[in-house]
């Protein structure tokens, strides 16, 4: 043990030892690192001498400049000339006799061969690109940003719309399968706790093959975070202040030798909120009119922390990755109700307030240990992987009520109220992928996965006794809710890439086991089901520039826990929505046709899609009582089908662009329910991402989107519209950079909606403080 941990730190020193300068006489190689195919120069290759080709340590390293060049200084001596560039084949010179300085002159590297799943379009300057499997978007590269979290990015990505709690839709369906590191994680319950800084790039994957879960209707979304992996020591550091004290500070810092990679970053987050909600509500039979208006107020902190190494030996590599998360959420909501009640031709009217004090403390926490193996022969690996995921929310709410009364002053108090919920969330992964090349053309890949997920939702309410003036627990809505659930799966794919034609056929099995318990009623209830899921993919190549492609995938959408929950949420004792533990899964054929075309400065895609999902989730009013009852069901099924742009391209040296067009119709058959619960209707959305170069080194950007109204069962989702401006301007080499954000400057955003059945009908319209300024500095060393 000694001798390991001894051989472990001298590592550690070697790594650290070789980027100390050599003093001495020493020699200087030059040269130009192109493109074999384009002869376009690559920049920031990373370039290393070694004394020789199974040398693991280098003597000296660099990267290429923008223009490809490179200059590196050693001693006198004999030296191996290596080369390393993401998607290109690695680059070795033996036997340089460095007695003098030398020039290489001009060095090519080739690229390697493009998979089905790799991106199509190769600049990686741009902020979205197309993929065979959908977008992939940088959010360095989009200015709009800045400051932000990964909702941000989402927002002004082509394709996806954000709802006002935050909830994600891909192409008009709100099923998607959120990824970390291609891992699922508790931690994506919380998409606004994710700086955006902190994230590397997003894969937008909407018929994903076998590789994947089968989980969700509109696809994959997988969020890769920063590890650096560039030779030496870089890092960075960035704030972020704005209107009503908003405050964003982080950084990161990762080290890399040729035995080691150690990274980290950590970011604090302190968010103010402020909005207002109005809805209302006529029900036909009782002749009653409830007028409701929320005021709303919240301020969130949070610490973000991710960490990680990597340890290369031989032709292995061992990977740890962590992420810790710590919030703190503070709101205030206060409801005004007035009711207004035809009774015998006599108005009856009640008005009354509900002020809600809510805490809430949010901590989660991700471990991942990853093993890969390459063998001799090229592409030839396997990987192995074990992570486990734990989430934490803890909330209280202390109500206060003001009965017949629109005036919430305390001395018109007449009531309260008082909740405490207690959810834990753990969720282990364990999954081992296999690939091997059969020859030049052809591969298999084959996979087990294990997901094994557990919710305990301890929810207790309590009311004031006038008498006793105690609290006293309703045991009619206090509930446990405990969900376990695994899903076993083992895959194959095999995958032919020729000159022109490229294709891949995959099956996916899913063994599915899902036990829920209600402890109040001591009720349990059991779900057990296997499933197949095939996936094609495929890709023709016209020529250098255009290619078609063809995907299917057939997927499901498990209903998520807290929709199976019956117990009632009584935060509005007046609008309750509530869980169905009656759910089943939906499940989906997705079918999409393409168009790619990629030149050098400008790429675009066309895709047309259809969908059609058996069982559509989605959520159905009801009214009892005077109430309303919002609660998930099956519908009978729902086709969405409809087409999608998405261009990105460099105008000239001062004007570049990039956005996306989505339009679809979408038809949605509840007619087991009720005849009433059957919709249609088209829908589209626009995001247009312009970029302009000013003199004096500064940036400018306009982001504009635009969000059609969208059916729902029982009625429609308005449109809203906003737009977003920055500018920045680089220092010190843009090593460094400072930016001014101004998000919905015509302060335009808001959500609203209705609902129409033959027995109520419901308006609601929402605003929330979307027009900030953000001032942001950035600089990396």
């Amino acid at each position: 043990m000694y001798a390991t941990i001894k051989s472990f730190y001298l590592s550690i020193f070697l790594g650290l030892f070789v980027s100390i300068p050599i003093f001495g006489q020493e020699n200087t190689l030059s040269g130009t690192i192109i493109d074999n195919q384009s002869g376009e120069p690559l920049g920031f290759v990373q370039v290393a001498l070694f004394q020789s080709i199974e040398d693991a340590s280098p003597t000296v390293f660099s990267d290429t400049d923008e223009n490809g060049e490179f200059s590196l200084s050693a001693p006198k001596g004999k030296y191996t000339f290596k080369a390393f560039f993401l998607g290109f084949e690695d680059l070795i010179v033996s036997d340089i006799d460095l007695s003098t300085s030398k020039d290489l002159g001009e060095l090519s590297m080739k690229s390697e061969g493009q998979a089905l799943e790799e991106v199509v379009v190769q600049t990686t300057k741009m902020p979205v690109r197309s993929t065979m499997e959908g977008i992939t978007v940088t959010p360095d590269n989009n200015l709009a940003n800045t400051g932000g979290t990964l909702l941000d990015i989402l927002r002004n990505t082509p394709s996806i719309t954000v709802s006002e709690d935050g909830s994600i839709s891909l192409r008009g369906s709100s099923g998607t399968n959120i990824l970390i590191n291609g891992r699922n994680s508790s931690l994506t319950q919380n998409l606004d706790q994710l700086p955006a800084s902190a994230i590397e790039e997003i894969k937008i994957i909407n018929n994903p093959n076998a590789r994947f879960d089968a989980e969700a209707e509109g696809g994959v979304i997988d969020i890769i975070l920063k590890k650096g992996q560039d030779f030496g020591t870089h890092g960075n550091i960035e704030g972020t202040y704005g209107t009503r004290s908003r405050s964003n500070i982080g950084g990161s810092l990762n080290h890399r030798g040729t035995r080691f990679n150690v990274f980290g970053g950590y970011n604090y987050r302190d968010w103010r909120d402020v909005g207002d909600r109005s809805s209302t509500r006529e029900i036909f039979e009782t002749n009653e009119t409830l007028e409701q208006n929320t005021r709303n107020s919240s301020r969130r902190t949070g610490h973000n922390l991710n960490a990680g190494a990597d340890y290369y030996f031989g032709n292995n590599v061992l990977s740890y990755e962590g992420v810790y998360q710590y919030g703190m959420d503070y709101q205030t909501n206060t409801l005004f109700a007035e009711l207004e009640r035809l009774e015998n031709g006599e108005l009856f009217e009640f008005d009354y307030v509900r002020r809600n004090n809510e805490n809430e403390s949010d901590e989660g926490i991700d471990n991942a240990l990853i093993f890969e193996h390459s063998f001799a022969d090229k592409g030839h690996t396997l990987r192995a992987l074990a992570s486990h995921s734990y989430r934490n929310q803890f909330k209280t709410q202390n109500i206060d009520i003001f009965r017949n009364t629109l005036n919430p002053d305390p001395s018109n108090l007449n009531g309260q109220e008082r909740a405490v919920t207690d959810e834990v969330r753990n969720i282990s992964i364990f999954q081992v992928d296999y690939i091997k090349p059969l020859d030049e053309k052809r591969k298999i890949e084959a996979g087990l996965k294990s997901n094994i997920r557990e919710f305990d939702n301890d929810y207790r309410y309590e009311r004031l006794d006038e008498q006793s003036q105690e609290f006293v627990e309703d045991p009619a809505i206090s509930n446990r809710f405990i969900y376990n659930d695994q899903i076993h799966a083992a895959y194959f794919i095999y995958a032919n890439a020729g000159k022109k034609f490229e294709y891949s056929l995959g099956l996916r099995g899913e063994a599915t086991i899902v036990d829920t318990y209600l402890a109040n009623t001591d009720e349990e209830n059991q779900q057990r089901y296997f499933n197949l899921f095939p996936s094609v993919q495929t890709m023709y190549n016209l020529n250098d520039n255009h290619s078609l492609k063809f995907t299917y995938s057939r997927r499901i959408d498990r209903p998520t826990a807290w929709r199976l929950n019956p117990f009632p949420d009584i935060t509005d004792s007046l609008n309750v929505r509530r869980g169905n533990p009656n759910l089943q899964p939906e499940m989906i054929d997705s079918f999409e046709l393409g168009h790619l075309a990629n030149f050098d400065k400008s790429s675009f895609a066309t895709n047309i899609f259809y969908r059609h999902t058996d069982g559509q989730l989605d959520y159905v009013t009801i009214i009892e009582d005077g109430i309303s009852y919002s609660q998930p069901d099956n519908l009978l099924s729902s086709t969405s089908y409809g087409v999608e742009f998405v261009g990105v391209g460099e105008i000239n040296e001062w004007y570049s662009l990039n956005g996306g067009v989505t339009i679809f119709q979408i038809s949605v058959d509840g007619s087991n329910i009720g005849e009433e619960f059957t919709n249609s209707g088209f829908s589209w959305n626009t995001k247009l991402t312009q970029d302009f170069k000013l003199p004096y080194g500064i940036n400018f950007q306009l982001v504009a989107n635009y969000e059609s109204p969208e059916i729902e069962a029982q009625g429609r989702d308005l449109s809203q519209y906003f737009v977003d401006a920055s500018v920045q301007k680089g220092f010190a080499g843009n090593r460094g950079s400072v930016t001014l954000s101004v998000r919905d400057i015509f302060d335009t955003r808001r959500w609203a909606g209705f609902a129409r059945t033959n027995t109520f009908n419901q308006d609601f319209y929402s605003k929330r403080e979307t027009r900030i300024a953000l001032l942001s500095a950035r600089y990396s060393f």
